[in-house]
């Protein structure tokens, strides 16, 4: 079957739009199984890789979205404003690690499990886009439930949370060292996470 035309669609509205687009959305604009559109995508993602395109294909989760290629991000912030990475303190990527490994979770489990006071971190990582809202915690007092977001996977340069690396223990001496390093083994894909290790606790 010549998927040609159907790559040629699927280019031309995910450039249009900028944004993710849910591929149940497309599957119901192409009048096609959405798995047909999952397939058209990978085809069109596997060119670009292989022809070495300055645009990329991203599988955010549900969605799809066009990307530069990031070999070329020097060049682009040389010619536009470029949004810089987001910038983290090892506390704040400590708790982003904690939500994305166990979401969703509530601000008293990451307090729990970094056994300081968080109540900072958690809404400087939803000001940034990285986690959101996600319901509430059938408990006492039904505490807000936390999960990350679309663009934590962009920033991560992965398409679903099961690409995210294997998470380090973070109680050993060196266990957000580690994570770094494991956020660094990406640094081909996606626009990155960067830690500011002169950061004080309290000022992610």
């Amino acid at each position: 079957m010549d998927t040609t035309p159907l790559k040629s669609a699927l280019e031309a509205v995910l450039f249009a739009s900028g944004d993710p687009v849910p591929t149940a959305r497309l599957s119901l604009v192409f009048g096609i199984p959405e798995e047909d559109v999952k397939s058209a995508a990978a085809e069109l993602a596997a060119e670009y890789e292989a022809n070495k395109r300055g645009v990329r294909l991203l599988f955010l989760g549900k969605t799809l979205q066009l990307c530069s290629a990031s070999e070329h991000a020097k060049l682009i912030s040389r010619i536009i404003e470029h949004r810089a990475a987001p910038r983290l303190s090892p506390g704040a990527l400590e708790a982003l690690a904690i939500v994305a490994y166990f979401q969703p979770v509530t601000r008293a489990y990451v307090e729990q499990v970094r056994g300081v006071d968080s109540s900072y971190t958690v809404s400087s990582l939803a000001e940034k886009g990285l986690i959101e809202p996600c319901g509430r915690l059938e408990a006492p007092g039904r505490p807000t439930l936390y999960r990350t977001t679309e663009a934590f996977l962009r920033v991560m340069g992965v398409s679903s949370l099961a690409e995210l690396p294997t998470l380090p223990d973070l109680n050993e001496s060196d266990g957000l060292e580690k994570l770094q390093d494991a956020v660094d083994k990406l640094k081909s894909r996606g626009e990155q996470l960067e830690i500011d290790m002169d950061a004080p606790e309290g000022a992610e």
